[in-house]
């Protein structure tokens, strides 16, 4: 199985064994249960930071990016941590989503619940056509969106590099028609990377992996929402910047 979330490799369940209970075996239920409850522990943090001045929440975006990296790193390698970890990654990509929400509502008012029902909606629409089977996880299709993922991130990472020099790649910033269209097929990978979330989910709890597991697929999951509400908001912010 291949999946373009880091938390999802290819030997994420298969390495974890089968449990011989079904009670003590993950469900796709259990995991969706624990995909809300993280994403409400995302919207506790979020609305503590919403409410401070937009100048006043970059430090608390650096502490949860930073943090939230590490937290995020130590799940992928310590997957029976899970259970705790999670829930703190949640918490502290809270305060990254509450901060540059903050920051973008103040130069375009209205663009968080824009951002957040582009978001959801797009969820759920790929949730309806992954379980209808409109769309399937192939395995070219898997490739595709893998392939793309990793040179989004391999171009977001120049971007970083050559940011301490000074230089602005073009098609990050600004809202030229290049940009847009750059945002555009960003979003639309980090949306299609839901559907192998799904698909990979899903065989987890048909092989019968560990309880825990549901833990992992559901931060799994949070880490591809997060990704896709924050380039919506890129997105939009370079649309709105355009009237």
């Amino acid at each position: 199985m291949r999946t373009g979330n880091p938390a999802l490799g290819d030997n994420t369940f298969t390495a974890v064994g089968r449990v011989a209970r079904a009670d003590e075996a993950m469900t796709i239920q259990g995991t969706a249960n624990k995909a809300i409850l993280l994403l409400l522990c995302v919207l506790v943090t979020a609305s503590w930071i919403w409410s401070m001045n937009p100048q006043a929440v970059t430090p608390w975006v650096a502490v949860g990016a930073i943090a939230g990296f590490v937290v995020a790193l130590v799940t992928i390698f310590k997957q029976t941590w899970a259970p705790v970890t999670a829930p703190l990654y949640a918490l502290l990509e809270g305060l990254v989503i509450g901060g540059v929400s903050t920051i973008f509502e103040a130069q375009f008012p209205g663009i968080v619940i824009q951002a957040a029902g582009l978001t959801l909606g797009t969820c759920l629409a790929l949730l309806l056509a992954y379980k209808s089977r409109l769309i399937r996880a192939t395995e070219n299709f898997k490739l595709g969106v893998v392939a793309a993922t990793g040179g989004i991130a391999l171009f977001y990472l120049i971007t970083l590099v050559v940011g301490f020099f000074g230089i602005r790649m073009p098609l990050m910033y600004g809202n030229s028609w290049a940009s847009i269209g750059f945002s555009l097929f960003v979003v639309v990978i980090a949306a299609l990377n839901l559907v192998l979330d799904f698909d990979f989910i899903e065989q987890g709890a048909a092989r019968g992996a560990p309880k825990y597991m549901e833990w992992y697929g559901a931060f799994g999951l949070m880490v591809t929402l997060i990704w896709l509400y924050l380039e919506m908001l890129r997105l939009l912010a370079k649309l709105r910047s355009r009237n």
